[in-house]
């Protein structure tokens, strides 16, 4: 975070969570876009999904400039009960033409960078034809699909996922505590 942090500073940014910089949306397809990532937020109330399009530098790296979004931004029209690390920020450069997805701590054993991927490869093509929204639509579905399919895994196994990404069950260690 320190390297980001030297790059991007350490002031907290208020984003809100449709964030087009770019100006790549028509307003006709913003409203339906906030419906989707409300609809998301309805399916998982414990998390939230965002995005921000811009056109940056060349020579930004998306990887980075997204964890430091997510971790420095106060996203002001999501609830304070969705902390930032049960978020989820797709990043965008229409400059480059690059997208990648961030997300949260908490969000670690449901998510990873191959699955996120994944679910970029099929909204990519969209993206490069400047079809903006219909790929916004894409990641939001495939997140949902995601997101149900790696809650079903933490379910059946949560000892081994868990403690894979250092988390314990509630309840797990009170001995030792106590």
């Amino acid at each position: 975070m320190e390297q980001a942090e030297a790059k991007y500073g350490e002031d907290t940014v208020n984003l809100h969570q449709l964030t087009d910089a770019a100006g790549v949306l028509r307003m006709k397809e913003r409203e339906p876009l906030r419906d989707a990532l409300e609809r998301f937020e309805e399916r998982f109330p414990q998390l939230f999904l965002a995005i921000y399009v811009g056109g940056f530098e060349k020579g930004v790296n998306l990887r980075e400039l997204g964890f430091w979004m997510l971790n420095r931004s106060n996203f002001v029209d999501v609830e304070e009960a969705r902390p930032n690390e049960n978020g989820i920020l797709l990043l965008v450069d229409v400059n480059s033409k690059q997208a990648c997805l961030s997300f949260g701590y908490s969000l670690m054993p449901y998510l990873s960078e191959e699955s996120t991927f994944g679910v970029l490869s099929k909204a990519h093509p969209l993206l490069l034809e400047g079809e903006y929204a219909l790929g916004f639509h894409e990641v939001v579905d495939r997140m949902d699909d995601l997101l149900r399919r790696g809650w079903k895994r933490v379910r059946r196994r949560p000892e081994k996922i868990l403690s894979a990404v250092a988390q314990r069950l509630v309840g797990e260690g009170k001995e030792e505590e106590e």
